[in-house]
């Protein structure tokens, strides 16, 4: 059986978010298995030094896909992609694949603080594959 695994990205505008929310829920989040988008990973890591995570790709190089590729083979149990909705988004083909993967593979995804809370909740108390 292994840790549950959250993947975790956030759009420029919303990494202070990110790093908050991380922080908020570190007591939970220590026990999971975290995989993060580069930029976004190394803003947690800079705030959070503590915490052990999988950086990936910064997300216009490849890690929203690698993320993409993860959800594919069912390898995490959860998404949490904190998108900025007051900006253009040059990556919004990125938002509607990750989007499109997590309603197929019906991956509890969240895009928001709330909507990560209860995403978390969720995850802290499913059992672990």
């Amino acid at each position: 059986m292994s840790a549950t695994k959250i993947a975790l990205v956030a759009h420029d505008a919303c990494k202070d978010m990110m790093v908050a929310w991380v922080g908020k829920h570190w007591d939970r989040l220590q026990h999971m298995s975290i995989v993060a988008t580069g930029t976004t990973g190394g803003r947690i890591a800079e705030a959070h030094p503590e915490i052990t995570m999988t950086r990936l790709k910064s997300g216009p190089l490849g890690g929203d896909q690698q993320i993409g590729a993860l959800i594919a083979e069912e390898a995490i149990d959860g998404l949490v992609f904190f998108v900025d909705p007051m900006s253009p988004m040059p990556h919004d083909v990125d938002v509607k694949a990750l989007t499109r993967l997590a309603i197929v593979y019906d991956l509890p995804m969240a895009c928001s603080p709330s909507t990560a809370d209860a995403v978390l909740d969720y995850l802290a108390g499913k059992p672990a594959r």
